[in-house]
């Protein structure tokens, strides 16, 4: 069996970062050591103590790190990569993206008095958080004030990107977090456009902090607690399970912690100190596939070649478990049960694992797949885990789908607020959502049962869809609303049909193809048209100038607004500045005569 250290070094692609090269002579060579871990993952560690590359037990790379220095000489960290569970890379650049605000304080009375701090007090009471959370994120180097009065306000986030290479040779900007201080991990950030994460980083990123963390505790006498900080916090279900996976949390008094945790205003008192037993990921190659374990027992099972993009899970007795996909290991085994659907792994399992036998697992009513019209046919796997929306993080055009959540999340919103969208969308019993792949669970209210057709042009992205749609039935037991859905991959499935099928409700997106092209914008509105019932409304999402025109195509507009002035597109800018949407984009609101 070949060793597992030279595995690590010695394989193509497992070391990128150009400071690390030299490890490909040996670790030795470069000055550096090998630690083998009680459970047999490796870590590999410059000179100085800090890692470049940690492993599993078979040499496999979890994650890689980039060192340099400060002005000052202190250590920082460059850049790091880390390894999804389905094989895809995501990187880390800390201060990757960062965002200035410049504030002319001349007119105010006083200002020359105006501090630094001054200015994070104002900041905190206008976020309603404690100076301190302030200072966290906006160090002395960061806010200044000049002598003619103009205050500039740095604030910056580390990036994380898709590096589609395995390195950021080509790389796509995908999400970001608080700054931190990867040299001394000192608190648990806040990932903003967590929506765009692809699967398994959350799980990944939090892999290569708790490693760091453990570094920099073994010179101190006990561990750092540490906190959740952000400016704000996003408290989630989602955001405690993961943390809770790698740290364990203690909050003072006898209050309960996931309590304070969900409280926004009081998440940061949570302390969170190091789990005895984080998840441990193995890799086998040849199966292509990552066990995630937890102490002796098997927690998830990822396969790449997965067209579902999603993992298999351990199971929950007498509980429907997610997708109806779980995993469990028996007679050294680990068996794969797609609903009725069962496999075997024959792929070599941790040393001390624990066989956990399962008879018989609990199955919804409903499979998910069933959604679609005709049946699905297998996605692509890198598209299935792939199956996010990606922003630019500077000023390039905003994507088709990714442009679609800020009119869906408006409409739902506004239907909280203005009595007559609210009735519309309460009252319609036939809901037809076209074009709208990255949106469609967001249509659904879930408040009743109702019939949705969704014309489909993205198939991956639907896919997503419809197991979303899948799990909030699962969580809300209420199987039959399931069965009113219909995702069509055949077109327009049925514009003919007569008029007692005709939807009462459309959320419509035009294609951007189809441009300003006044033929094209007829056919597509006469779709439209077609599906709709007189009386019915519409949401339309198209270019500019179709107001005049409506009219003539049956319909009477009750109002227009460019979509890039709806508080969900402005609420997207606080975190990317630059933001652009395709020009023109608005929002219609029709009724068909």
């Amino acid at each position: 069996m070949a060793d597992p250290a030279l595995v690590a070094v010695k394989t193509p692609g497992h070391i990128r970062f150009p400071g690390n090269l030299a490890f490909l002579e040996g670790v030795e060579q470069a000055g550096g050591r090998v630690v083998r871990q009680l459970t047999g993952h490796l870590v590999f560690y410059r000179s100085d103590g800090r890692r470049i590359l940690a492993t599993d037990p078979a040499g496999h790379p979890l994650h890689e790190c980039e060192w340099g220095e400060d002005i000052q000489g202190k250590p920082i960290l460059l850049r790091a990569r880390i390894r999804l569970d389905w094989g895809a890379w995501v990187g880390i650049k800390p201060a990757g993206l960062v965002n200035e605000t410049m504030l002319n304080l001349a007119t105010r009375p006083g200002w020359q008095r105006l501090t630094s701090d001054d200015l994070r007090g104002m900041a905190a009471q206008a976020m309603q958080v404690p100076i301190e959370e302030v200072r966290w994120f906006y160090r002395d180097e960061d806010v200044s004030i000049d002598k003619v009065g103009i205050a500039r306000i740095r604030h910056r986030k580390d990036a994380l990107y898709l590096l589609k290479n395995g390195d950021f040779s080509d790389s796509r900007f995908m999400s970001c977090m608080g700054a931190m201080n990867w040299a001394n991990i000192d608190f648990l950030p806040v990932v903003e456009l967590f929506k765009s994460l692809l699967p398994g980083t959350g799980s990944a990123a939090f892999e290569l902090i708790r490693g760091l963390y453990d570094d920099q505790c073994q010179t101190r006498s006990a561990p750092t607690p540490l906190r959740y900080r952000g400016l704000p916090t996003y408290p989630s279900e989602a955001a405690f399970r993961l943390f809770c996976s790698y740290f364990t949390p203690h909050v003072e008094g006898h209050r309960d912690v996931h309590t304070v945790f969900m409280d926004q205003v009081r998440a940061h008192e949570v302390r969170w100190l190091p789990a005895p037993s984080p998840p441990l990921r193995y890799f086998d190659a040849a199966h292509g596939c990552c066990l995630t374990y937890k102490g002796d027992s098997l927690q998830k099972a990822t396969l790449a070649d997965d067209s579902a993009g999603l993992p298999y899970v351990t199971p929950v007795i007498n509980k429907v478990n997610p997708c109806d996909r779980v995993a469990f290991v028996a007679e050294g085994s680990v068996i794969l049960r797609d609903r009725h659907r069962e496999s075997r792994l024959r792929v070599a399992l941790p040393e001390g694992h624990r066989d956990q036998p399962v008879a018989e697992t609990t199955v919804s009513p409903v499979d998910w797949r069933s959604l679609f019209v005709p049946a699905l046919p297998p996605i692509d796997p890198p598209d299935a885990y792939g199956a996010v929306l990606f922003y630019p993080e500077d000023g390039a055009e905003i994507g088709e789908t990714a442009a679609q959540p800020f009119v869906a999340d408006y409409i739902q919103d506004s239907a909280q607020q203005d009595r007559e969208i609210g009735k519309m969308l309460t009252e319609a019993r036939r809901v037809l959502i076209a074009n709208g792949d990255a949106v469609i669970a967001t249509c659904v209210p879930f408040d009743r049962p109702r019939n949705y057709t969704a014309w489909v042009s993205v198939p991956a992205l639907a896919q997503k869809q419809a197991q979303q749609l899948w799990t909030i039935c699962a969580g809300l037991k209420r199987w039959d609303w399931l069965a009113g859905i219909k995702l069509r991959l055949d077109g327009k499935g049925g514009t003919d049909r007569p008029s007692p099928d005709l939807h009462d409700l459309a959320y419509f997106w035009i294609p951007y193809a189809v441009g300003a092209d006044p033929v094209l914008l007829a056919s597509a509105v006469g779709e439209l048209g077609g599906a709709l019932r007189s009386g019915g409304g519409a949401f339309v999402t198209g270019p500019a100038g179709l107001g005049a025109f409506w009219r003539s195509w049956g319909f009477r507009l009750a109002w227009q607004e460019p979509v890039d002035t709806l508080p969900t597109f402005r609420m997207h800018r606080n975190v990317l500045p630059k933001a652009t949407l395709k020009a023109g984009l608005t929002l219609y609101q029709v009724i068909k005569v």
